[in-house]
């Protein structure tokens, strides 16, 4: 089985390649600018669009004379960057039919706009402990053998810099082993905010809320960055001001790989080692954002990563995604007699019934769950079950990369 998955790696270039790597980003921003004031002032004149290819011609033909500082880097990095402008305009244009909110492409900022650039499969090779990149040369991998070499295709390279280090992503199409048929059971998932996903079986996920763990230490370094002058006008700011802008931005990327890291342990156990099915509710994280008091915790949490994750992993090792409606009342309905409670306050932990049934709020939730997910395989015609598996050791998540 082929698949399509990208490999993320820090760099660790030298002096002169940061330098090269700075005026490869700046290219391609640049080029993207331009691309975008052409379209505006085209449109305005005439009606008209233009598509990369057309742009590309156009800048390849002014930049011996314009630009000529565009031949230190790679040609890749402003002919990617138009076709990234390219579909940026098809996704706008495609949201207004479709009637979603898609905003009008932006022009890049040096100071806010995401460092990176990219390039084609022609214009990198990748070695054990080293990337050759056009134009830069070969930079050294902080992880020797983490990028694949044999048996895959490269279909792209994109270089990016975050909190003041430089990393690299490949995109290859690689061959995995055959799936495996798995049984045909269930298991009903239940994410919240207490515990990151509570499993029909009894597995529990722990919510380590990494972003409340960091607050104090965010909202001191947050607070002496304030404190530096900025000038507005010339968008110039002190040296002292730059290392305090880095420094914030180095705790929210590790709070956001630590993050990470957990999500990708728990749903790599669960496509791997769990059933054919995992039922997983489809909520509504845009207007459950709009509770300022959780906003932060929901946040934190990353229901759409989970749900993101879990769909292609799923796919690898030949399980499937049930999507349970957001409007079943998975926590206020008893899984022994059906009944509904509509007075459940999201403190209560214990779920309580009338009938005299008591049990984890979490755990009835992902039984029904569950339950819901062996209605909707009966519907198709597929008998099923759901699982009953030990409970996960703290052991078992390390183990799990």
């Amino acid at each position: 089985m082929v698949i399509s998955r990208a490999y993320k790696t820090e760099l660790k270039p030298n002096n002169k390649q940061c330098i090269l790597l700075e005026k490869s980003t700046g290219v391609a921003r640049f080029a993207y600018n331009l691309g975008l004031a052409e379209r505006i002032a085209l449109y305005e004149r005439e009606k008209k669009n233009l598509t990369a290819i057309d742009q590309h011609k156009l800048l390849c033909a002014r930049k011996k004379e314009e630009f000529p500082w565009m031949y230190e880097v790679s040609k890749c990095a402003p002919q990617l960057a138009l076709v990234n402008l390219d579909k940026a305009f098809k996704s706008f244009f495609r949201g207004l039919k479709k009637g979603k909110k898609i905003g009008f492409p932006k022009f890049k900022s040096k100071h806010k706009s995401t460092i990176s650039f990219h390039l084609d499969n022609n214009s990198f090779k990748v070695t054990y402990d080293r990337i050759m990149v056009a134009k830069i040369g070969p930079i050294k991998l902080k992880e020797k053998g983490y990028l694949p070499i044999d048996n895959v295709k490269y279909n792209s390279l994109t270089v990016s810099k975050v909190a003041g280090k430089w990393f690299v992503s490949v995109q290859v199409e690689q061959e995995i082993a055959d799936i495996v048929n798995k049984p045909e059971t269930v298991l009903g998932v239940d994410v919240g905010i207490k515990t990151l996903a509570t499993c029909s079986n009894g597995i529990i996920f722990k919510n380590n809320k990494y972003l409340k763990k960091s607050r104090k230490r965010l909202a001191h370094a947050q607070k002496n960055l304030a404190r530096k002058k900025f000038d507005k006008k010339t968008k110039r700011s002190s040296n002292n001001r730059y290392k305090l802008k880095l420094k914030v931005q180095k705790i929210y990327n590790k709070i956001s790989n630590q993050r990470k890291d957990v999500i990708h342990k728990m749903t790599s156990i669960l496509a791997r080692t769990k059933p054919r099915y995992i039922a997983l509710e489809d909520l509504n994280v845009s207007g459950m954002m709009k509770n300022h008091k959780l906003a932060a915790a929901i946040a934190d949490a990353s229901f759409n990563e989970i749900n993101r994750q879990l769909s292609y992993k799923t796919s690898w090792y030949g399980g499937e995604i049930i999507d349970v409606d957001r409007f079943y009342p998975s926590s206020r309905l008893c899984r022994v007699c059906g009944n509904i409670k509509e007075d459940l306050k999201l403190e209560e932990r214990v779920y309580i019934c009338e009938c005299g049934h008591t049990e984890d709020r979490d755990l009835n939730a992902s039984n029904n769950i569950e339950e819901f997910g062996l209605s909707t395989l009966s519907s198709r015609g597929i008998q099923a079950c759901g699982e009953s598996v030990r409970l996960l050791e703290t052991s078992d998540l390390k183990a799990v990369s």
